[in-house]
């Protein structure tokens, strides 16, 4: 009895494990499927892709064709097709590519002609001096990119026996300022390596043809588009294919007003079977024969994935059209600054005025450049204030008293940097003393023809415009009808034998005060 007892219960304890055993599997299945489903959900549709290996031949052959017919001529696509020195190449191609980075083509073109004929070789912009870079630079804007150039340059003649990187891995490891796209377009376009390039232009295009509206600077965006450009890329034309890309964004497929009658890849862009498919339904509503005609009518293939990371968040828009890809994040308003700034005259040994300029700190905006003796404006100041300010900022300078009655007003310039909103609040002052010696290292004075030549802004060439406009108005309106002289600067004729100064480098450079702090200071030494 107790042996059959022990027997049952036994069987008991199996059968209760097996349940339990059979639960847990139940368990981990659902778990799995869940994951699963999970992961099918966040990962983008085929719809965003190129499923088809026709169509990704089909595409590189319409584009290429296109790109080999209107293809605009730029001196960088020239020298990279003819330059049998793959060093050379190389150097050429990523001068472009630095420089075409938030500037426009046309603007480019002078620059790099001038750049590339006064330093045609990697070793040639090494021996040059930052200040020489930054004098070529001036008005091109983003400062900091000649500065990397040059960097990077001395990088590869003391570092890397005078050879660049041949590898778009080395590229982005050993030059610097060079990003992922940067290093990918030297690597295809000088070096024929087969990787995409994705650029703005072409991120304009890829989005539109797969119909991808999520925030295009989010990280899932981003991937799924590198992952596009490189299956898309020639494999024989890898260069020509990525400058056709950018060149079709440039062009045809535009941020407004996109050309798209004119798309050689009309045929693949989902964004424009959309708009196209709704125009024609709109039209028959409007005729009445939408019933009669529906079948005849293609649907509107969408994203059938509503977790898809890819697809937009907001709805479609039908003014917009194509213009629905790609989505942008909305963009911060510009700090708005006000800067204090004084154009200091004094009579030149060769006749010609002089004009005091300091230089900016190595590093933050504007590094290196030069510029009117300038203060942060922080908060409202009457103009006696500000005058005062000024009186003292320039006897740091020049260590020579100033009384605030000899500045005068003149106006002021607005220029706009890409997260900056500047004013410059501008006077003129005219020194007697032509001896005047300046006491900082960051400091000079400069001829107008060394002026119009030095490494400055686009600001510092408002305000020398304003300035000379007062001029031709006070000579415009004298009472008899004399040219007189004025404070402001003049168009002065160049001398044949003045030769232009060499610019000095600073040492490090202190940063631009608040204004605040020079009433201190004032203060402080009426004491």
């Amino acid at each position: 009895m107790s042996s059959l007892r022990s027997a049952m219960q036994k069987g008991k304890r199996v059968g209760l494990e097996m349940v339990e055993t059979a639960k847990a599997k139940r368990k981990k299945s659902k778990i799995t499927v869940k994951e699963e489903e999970t992961v099918d959900a966040a990962s983008p549709s085929t719809y965003h892709t190129f499923p088809d290996p026709a169509d990704v031949v089909l595409l590189r052959s319409q584009l290429l064709n296109w790109y080999d017919k209107e293809k605009r001529e730029l001196p960088w696509r020239t020298l990279a097709m003819t330059e049998p020195d793959l060093n050379i190449r190389t150097y050429a191609v990523w001068v472009s590519e630095i420089m075409l980075q938030q500037t426009q083509v046309a603007t480019v073109i002078d620059y790099y002609n001038k750049w590339m004929k006064r330093w045609p070789t990697v070793q040639d912009l090494a021996a040059a001096t930052l200040e020489e870079v930054n004098q070529m630079w001036a008005g091109l804007g983003y400062y900091s990119r000649g500065k990397r150039l040059h960097e990077g340059a001395q990088k590869v003649v003391s570092e890397l026996k005078g050879q660049l990187p041949c590898t778009v891995d080395s590229l982005l490891k050993q030059l610097p300022g060079v990003g992922r796209y940067t290093a990918s377009a030297i690597g295809s376009i000088a070096l024929g390596h087969v990787t995409g390039a994705v650029d703005g232009n072409v991120i304009r295009v890829l989005c539109r043809l797969r119909a991808i509206g999520a925030d295009s600077t989010s990280p899932a965006v981003t991937e799924a588009l590198w992952g596009l450009a490189n299956t898309l890329v020639d494999p024989e034309r890898p260069g020509d294919f990525n400058q056709a890309m950018m060149e079709l964004g440039a062009r045809v497929c535009t941020p407004k007003g996109p050309l798209c009658k004119q798309c050689p890849v009309q045929s693949h862009c989902h964004s424009y079977r959309k708009v196209h498919v709704k125009q024609e339904k709109n039209s028959m509503k409007l005729l009445g024969k939408l019933d009669r005609k529906t079948s005849a009518l293609p649907d509107i293939e969408d994203c059938m994935n509503r977790s898809c990371p890819l697809c937009p968040s907001e709805p479609w828009d039908d003014e917009l059209g194509v213009q629905n890809f790609p989505r942008k994040p909305a963009k911060k308003p510009p700090r708005v600054e006000r800067t204090l700034t004084c154009v200091v005259i004094r009579p030149g040994e060769s006749g010609e005025d002089e004009y005091l300029l300091t230089q900016r700190p190595n590093k933050g905006l504007l590094a290196g450049l030069w510029e009117f003796p300038s203060l942060l404006l922080e908060g409202e100041n009457s103009e006696m204030k500000q005058k005062k300010a000024l009186c003292a900022e320039i006897r740091r300078i020049l260590g020579t008293h100033l009384t605030e009655s000899l500045i005068q007003y003149v106006g002021e310039v607005v220029h706009i940097f890409s997260h900056i909103h500047q004013t410059y609040v501008v006077h003129s002052v005219c020194l007697k003393d032509c001896d005047t010696q300046t006491q900082t290292e960051n400091a000079q004075w400069l001829t107008r023809s060394a002026l119009q030549e030095a490494a400055v802004s686009t600001g510092v060439k408002k305000i020398v415009k304003l300035c000379d406009s007062l001029d031709s108005q006070k000579e415009q309106t004298s009472k008899d009808g004399k040219r007189q002289k004025h404070t402001g600067l003049k168009n002065e004729k160049r001398t044949q034998t003045s030769k232009k100064p060499k610019l000095s480098v600073a040492n490090g450079g202190s940063r631009q005060l608040s204004l605040n702090s020079f009433f201190k200071t004032v203060k402080e030494e009426s004491c």
